[in-house]
């Protein structure tokens, strides 16, 4: 189903008066009506959707749910019945000179003039179907983007969520799991916006966000350090203690010939996962350091080793 801007429909801006939104539905209605285009199908098909535009936007409560739900959330609370539910077409063609001509049929979706028997337009031009059921509908879904730092997500958190609903502010704790990395979600059942018509309420979806940390980076399950050793010691290995998420510190041997961008890991010291409490790696990544200058005795080493055929 298409959605409808009716504020585009009646060429007003979203912060119109009703004063303006009044005048420019008489303006339209009176171009369209279809006295005044008899037998111009796109004319009435005009006159329709300026007078439906009208009906929402006349109306505080359903001009109020427009602008919170946008179109596409109106159109699954509202049937064209529920629109024009309690809008008197006859009075307001009365009010702006115009009649109602028994084209009732208009806002009835196709038929012959006049509708059903027993349908008045000088009333609801839904009055014949008040036995309609309105279908109910369930509410919106809500999304909360929540940050965790890396440590809450090693070890899990409990965290205090405000969020609006269904025009109010709630406030909620929720328990994070560990292991809940960016993108995963919890759902809470029931903590969405409200459903219409006796609909259920949606869902309330918290949505992971790490934050970076100052030593470590991480990819799924697995964390990342860097760690710089000189060039004797990439050359003549070495051993390097290494801090841990959990606040551990681990020794790890660097071999002799070690390169540059190497990654060495440390099973079992990274993330759990969210389900099934696994714990990635920590992976080491060992960063040559070239000195910028030498001295004059490292000059002199270093052709040695030149020589040396290193």
């Amino acid at each position: 189903m298409p959605e409808k801007d009716y504020y585009k429909i009646l060429g007003i801006n979203k912060n119109a008066g009703d004063d303006e939104i009044k005048k420019a539905y008489r303006k339209l209605a009176m171009k369209y009506h279809p006295d005044r285009n008899k037998g111009d199908k796109s004319a009435e098909e005009m006159f329709k959707k300026v007078s439906e535009a009208y009906a929402v936007l006349s109306d505080k409560e359903k001009r109020k749910q427009y602008d919170t739900f946008g179109a596409s959330g109106f159109q699954q609370r509202y049937t064209q019945e529920d629109i024009f539910s309690n809008f008197n077409f006859g009075d307001i063609f009365k009010e702006f000179g115009l009649g109602d001509s028994g084209f009732a049929h208009i806002f009835m979706g196709g038929g012959k003039r006049g509708g059903r028997a027993g349908f008045s337009f000088g009333a609801d031009p839904f009055s014949a179907y008040t036995s309609t059921q309105r279908a109910s509908v369930k509410g919106s879904d809500l999304i909360y983007e929540l940050p965790l730092t890396l440590e809450e997500v090693l070890t899990g958190a409990t965290k205090t969520v405000a969020y609006g609903q269904g025009g109010r502010q709630e406030r909620i704790n929720v328990k994070i799991p560990k292991g809940m990395v960016t993108g995963k979600k919890l759902r809470l059942a029931g903590k969405g916006e409200p459903g219409a018509f006796g609909g259920p309420p949606g869902d309330l979806y918290i949505q992971a966000k790490v934050l970076s940390h100052p030593v470590f980076g991480y990819q799924g399950q697995d964390l990342f350090v860097d760690r710089k050793v000189r060039l004797t010691e990439a050359l003549l290995g070495t051993q390097l203690q290494i801090p841990t998420l959990d606040g551990k510190t681990m020794n790890l041997k660097i071999p002799p010939g070690t390169q540059h961008g190497t990654k060495l890991r440390l099973k079992g010291y990274g993330l759990p996962a969210m389900k099934a409490g696994k714990r990635g790696d920590l992976y080491v990544r060992i960063l040559v350091r070239l000195p910028k200058k030498l001295n004059q005795r490292q000059q002199s080493l270093v052709r040695e080793l030149a020589k040396a055929g290193l």
